[in-house]
């Protein structure tokens, strides 16, 4: 029961962040010119993603969040013949169903996914994103990397 917990906590405060950082984006940076911080390399800037990863299945709101809710779903059920018990695996599962929250939220709510980090080097784009697609992405990471490197699963207490 103290794992469950721990996890509950942990996605909550990740959406949490995720949901703050979304709603400052929509207050400081949507209508205006994008905030550049490190020059040619990294901005804030305000985008209205209707699609998934890099704009694919643009328009598809409601398929896309009855997809994320299935997947959530099923994650949270298999969750540790998936990530396993360990420290580290709650860590990166409260990640994973905070990201899918995040967006699944916005897309029911708002109809599109807030994105706000860009990042380019000289003519190269990557696709603008969000911090629930950085908490996907790592916890995606942490998988490929235990399948690599090992079972996937950290089994340390």
């Amino acid at each position: 029961m103290r794992r469950f917990a721990i996890l509950l906590a942990l996605t909550a405060n990740f959406a949490l962040a995720d949901g703050i950082v979304k709603e400052w984006a929509v207050a400081r940076l949507k209508g205006s010119s994008p905030i550049e911080v490190a020059e040619g390399f990294f901005s804030l800037a305000y985008v209205e993603n209707r699609g998934c990863a890099w704009g694919m299945f643009q328009g598809n709101v409601w398929p896309l969040a009855v997809f994320g809710a299935v997947a959530l779903a099923f994650l949270v059920w298999k969750r540790r013949q998936i990530f396993g018990d360990g420290k580290l695996s709650i860590l990166f599962s409260g990640m994973l169903y905070a990201g899918i929250l995040g967006n699944m939220l916005d897309r029911i709510v708002r109809g599109f996914v807030v994105d706000m980090f860009d990042f380019h080097w000289g003519a190269s784009h990557f696709p603008c994103f969000n911090l629930a697609d950085a908490y996907i992405t790592l916890a995606a990471a942490y998988l490929a990397a235990g399948s690599f490197f090992g079972s996937g699963k950290d089994t340390r207490k």
